[in-house]
């Protein structure tokens, strides 16, 4: 029997998976967004894809500290829920399964300043 050794480039390993957000799940993040910017309250975001945890940062203004972060946690699907809405001093707002459910809190909000 003949056995092959690996040629270089099969013995690497790879790089571990990234968590990101799917476009299913950026949808209702991008719509309620839009709505806050449209409401003077929101003017930025940015996207993190890390390998634990993937994050949609909210921000006032730019070059500040997040208002809110919404976390995506696969591996937190079977406790606490994969999804959290973290507030800017780093306490949990709301988890769930359910994205729509977590952003629920921030829609909430939204009402208030259209009022």
């Amino acid at each position: 029997m003949h056995m092959q050794t690996p040629s270089p480039s099969n013995s690497r390993e790879m790089p571990p998976p990234q968590v990101a957000f799917h476009r299913t799940e950026l949808g209702p993040i991008m719509s309620l967004y839009g709505r806050m910017v449209a409401a003077g309250e929101w003017r930025d975001y940015g996207i993190s894809s890390l390998r634990e945890v993937a994050i949609f940062s909210i921000f006032r203004r730019t070059a500040e500290y997040p208002l809110y972060r919404i976390e995506k946690r696969p591996k937190l699907r079977d406790k606490q829920g994969m999804y959290a809405l973290v507030g800017m001093d780093g306490q949990v707002l709301r988890r769930g399964q359910d994205l729509k459910t977590v952003l629920r809190v921030l829609e909430r909000k939204l009402i208030r300043v259209v009022d």
